[in-house]
């Protein structure tokens, strides 16, 4: 894979007390991507699933932005980012964004599409990352979504044509991906909101969504550590390919959510935060000292 090489360019600048959710923007190779960037400490950046976007982390915001700087992106063509998605666009993106912040270093916590884009990333610039967060993931030698989680997207496709969106997205609200565990009402909430906003446009214009890159390095190159996670009523075949992922990795750790499916950052926020933050407290806070070389 052909590593990023993001232009730099001059960071928003930060405050002492720089703590807003408000929405930023920044372009990159013809796309206009939208972030937040809260807390401050060592860079923690969040990269959502497909069909959500950077609202599904607001549970994590407050739980970490005391230690760290969290980051949040929406992905090329999700939430109010322009473009077409790709996880190859995804891996120049987040160069991209990180050189815009001036990070350099930081952690990664990727959901499910998002948590291949963070793999494929590490892979590509390890010098960048201090550790990875990969939260049900999918099969890392899969041609793309539908290949290993029988999501019907020629279904969806026609259903779009000739229903319209709107079909899709309450059709797509059932699916076992999606559909949350929890009865919590802001939690719901947060999950309608981002589907009522996904926009379709790569379901309408590729064949197939974007699997793996070719051409990485092998996995059991990255000597970062790395946490996976699943929920204890994930599906069967992304609990199996997590289980995998992890064998395969030099230094990974494997934790279960209780009482989550494929999203247990909104099913069980608590246990999930608290997973999360040890980890990084281990890993992405125990960063080089200033002015040492990134390794």
């Amino acid at each position: 894979m052909t590593r990023p090489h993001p232009q730099p360019s001059t960071p928003p600048p930060r405050s002492a007390a720089d703590n807003s959710a408000a929405d930023q923007f920044f372009t990159t190779d013809g796309a206009r991507l939208r972030f937040r960037d809260q807390g401050h400490g060592p860079a923690v950046l969040f990269i959502h699933g497909w069909t959500l976007d950077l609202e599904m982390w607001e549970p994590q915001v407050g739980a970490l932005c005391d230690a760290f700087r969290v980051v949040r992106l929406d992905r090329r063509g999700f939430g109010l980012s322009s473009g077409l998605p790709a996880v190859r666009r995804d891996v120049a993106d987040i160069g991209a964004l990180c050189a815009h912040l001036d990070i350099r270093r930081i952690a990664i916590v990727g959901m499910s599409q998002g948590a291949r884009s963070a793999l494929e990333f590490a892979l590509a610039a390890p010098q960048l990352v201090s550790c990875l967060v990969l939260d049900g993931p999918p099969d890392h030698r899969s041609a793309g979504l539908a290949a290993d989680d029988g999501v019907p997207l020629e279904h969806y496709r026609s259903l779009i044509r000739t229903q319209g969106i709107a079909a899709f997205r309450r059709e797509w609200s059932t699916h076992p991906l999606i559909a949350l565990r929890t009865r919590n009402p802001r939690m719901r909430e947060i999950l309608s909101t981002m589907i009522q906003r996904y926009p379709g446009n790569d379901l309408m214009q590729s064949s197939q969504l974007d699997g793996a890159a070719t051409g990485s390095p092998p996995l059991e190159s990255l000597h970062r550590p790395v946490l996976v996670i699943t929920g204890d009523q994930e599906q069967a075949n992304r609990a199996q390919a997590a289980d995998a992922l992890a064998g395969q990795l030099p230094r990974a750790e494997r934790t279960v959510i209780r009482a989550a499916g494929h999203l247990p950052n909104l099913d069980n926020p608590d246990d999930y935060n608290a997973a999360v933050r040890a980890f990084l407290l281990r890993h992405a806070a125990s960063l080089r000292q200033p002015g040492a070389p990134l390794t």
